[in-house]
C-alpha cells in the first residue's frame, strides 16, 4: 500500500485528499443552498441530495463491445477551457487519440463545456450514443464521471486526475468523506487515473534551487481546492530543501474559489504572477495553474528570471514562454490514457485507482532546451539519481501530511 508518509512520498492519503476535495466543493454548495437563514430545525429534515440524480442509464439494455477493435467508439470530455489549450485538455485528448490510432478505430469526438454546469451534460451526450470508452479530463469532472460510471457500470470511463474515487457503500460520491465503498468493486469499469504529483514536483525543486541565485523561488498555484496543485507544490519544497536547505519558498494562490480563474485565464496569471513577483523578489516561479500558468510564465520571461511549467513539457506546449523555461514538472497525460485504452480492449485493464508514478514512468522533468547551458551538469547528474531512487521507491517526496495544503508556507 503506498502511504502518505511512507519512502515513496504521497499514497494513499495523498490520493484520498483528491476525491475529498471534489466532494467538499459539492458538500459546500449543498449546505449553501440547504440554509434558509435561520428559524429553528425541521423536525424532520429532508433525505440528502442524490448527487448523481441526473446520471441516467444508456439505452438499449446491457452494453456490449464491439468484437472489431477497430470498431470501438471513443469520446473525450474535457474540462472547463479550450482542446487545444497546449495542457491538460490537449494532452488528455492526443492520449485518446494516440489509443483509438493505434486500435484503428476513429479519431474520438471531444466535447469541451463552457463551464462547469455542463461537464455532467457532456458525459451524459456519450453515454446516451452507447460509447464504448468515455475519457474526462480533470478533477474538476470527478463527481459526473464518477455519477455516470454509477449509471452505467457496463460502460468504461477514465477519469484523468480522479483516482481514488471516495465513495459510499452503494458507489456514490461520498460527501460525508467516509470513503466506505470500495471504488473497485462497486464501478469495475471506472479507472480513474492519479499521478504522484509530489514526485515531478520534487524534481521541478530541486532544478528551482539550484538555478536561483538570490536563495528565494515561488510556486503559484490555481486554487486551494486543488488537491494535486498542493502536492505538486508539497513535493517542490521538499526538492528544493534537499538542494538547500536554506532555500526561501514563497507560495500563493490565484484564487479560492473560482476554476476558470484559476485554470483557464491567461491574462489574470500574467497580472498575477507579476505582482507576486515583485512582492517576494523571486529569482525563478513555478506554476501550478493550467492555463492560467501559461501568463504566470509570461511574467517570468518579463522579470528576466526563471519559469517552471507543470504537467506537459511547455517550453514546446508554450513556446511564448521557452526562453525563460528552463524545465517543467510532468505527468505522462498522454501515456497512461493510451495505455488504459489498450488495456480495456485487450481485457486487461481493472477498475478504480489507476495510480501513475515514477515506478511506472508516469512522471518526470522535461528537457532544458535552449537553457539546456545554464543548467550545471551536476543537477543533471542529481535529478537522475533522485528519479532512479523514485522508481526504486526510496525517496520521500512528500511531507507526512501529503495534499493537506497546511504544511506549505502561507
Amino acid at each position: 500500500m503506498r502511504t502518505c508518509g511512507g519512502d515513496a512520498g504521497g499514497g494513499s492519503m495523498r490520493n484520498r485528499s483528491l476525491g475529498l476535495t471534489l466532494l467538499a466543493v459539492t458538500a459546500l454548495v449543498v449546505s449553501a443552498c440547504s440554509n434558509t437563514g435561520g428559524g429553528a430545525a425541521s423536525a424532520s429534515a429532508p433525505a440528502a441530495a442524490n448527487p448523481c440524480a441526473g446520471a441516467t442509464a444508456h439505452s438499449g439494455g446491457t452494453h456490449s463491445f464491439p468484437t472489431d477493435k477497430t470498431k470501438w467508439k471513443i469520446g473525450v470530455s474535457t474540462d472547463v477551457g479550450t482542446v487545444n489549450d497546449k495542457n491538460f485538455n490537449e494532452y488528455t485528448f492526443n492520449g485518446a487519440k494516440a489509443g483509438a490510432t493505434a486500435l484503428g478505430a476513429a479519431e474520438p469526438p471531444v466535447v469541451v463545456p463552457k463551464d462547469a454546469s455542463e461537464l455532467a451534460k457532456n458525459i451524459q451526450g456519450f453515454v446516451d450514443q452507447n460509447f464504448d470508452i468515455i475519457v474526462t479530463a480533470g478533477f474538476n469532472n470527478g463527481q459526473a464521471t464518477n455519477c455516470a460510471a454509477h449509471a452505467n457500470p457496463d460502460i468504461w470511463f477514465i477519469g484523468v486526475d480522479q483516482g481514488p474515487p471516495c465513495v459510499t457503500p452503494d458507489g456514490l460520491p461520498d460527501s460525508a468523506f467516509k470513503c466506505a465503498g470500495d471504488a473497485k468493486t462497486l464501478l469495475p469499469k471506472y479507472v480513474a487515473i492519479s499521478y504522484q504529483e509530489d514526485q515531478p514536483g520534487y524534481l521541478a525543486g530541486m532544478v528551482a534551487a539550484t538555478m536561483s541565485k538570490s536563495g528565494s523561488i515561488g510556486a503559484i498555484g490555481g486554487i486551494t481546492l486543488c488537491g494535486p496543485c498542493v502536492r505538486y507544490i508539497q513535493g517542490f519544497q521538499l526538492g528544493a530543501q534537499k538542494v538547500n536547505p536554506n532555500i526561501k519558498l514563497f507560495v500563493s494562490w490565484v484564487t479560492t474559489s473560482d476554476f476558470t480563474k484559476a485554470f483557464n485565464d491567461p491574462v489574470t496569471g500574467k497580472n498575477f504572477g507579476a505582482q507576486f513577483i515583485t512582492t517576494n523578489k523571486v529569482d525563478v516561479l513555478f506554476q501550478v495553474a493550467g492555463k492560467t500558468g501559461n501568463g504566470i510564465l509570461d511574467a517570468a520571461c518579463d522579470a528576466g528570471i526563471y519559469g517552471i511549467g507543470v504537467d506537459v513539457d511547455q517550453a514546446l506546449s508554450y513556446p511564448n514562454a521557452s526562453k525563460c523555461t528552463v524545465t517543467s514538472a510532468e505527468k505522462k497525460l498522454s501515456l497512461s490514457v493510451s495505455t488504459d485504452i489498450a488495456n480495456i480492449v485487450a481485457g486487461t485493464q481493472k477498475g478504480g485507482d489507476d495510480h501513475w508514478d515514477a515506478k511506472r514512468d508516469g512522471i518526470g522533468y522535461s528537457p532544458f532546451h535552449d537553457l539546456e547551458s545554464k543548467v550545471p551538469a551536476t543537477l543533471k547528474q542529481q535529478l537522475d539519481d533522485a528519479l532512479a531512487q523514485m522508481k526504486a521507491g526510496t525517496l520521500k517526496t512528500c511531507p507526512d501530511k501529503c495534499g493537506d495544503i497546511s504544511t506549505l508556507p502561507k
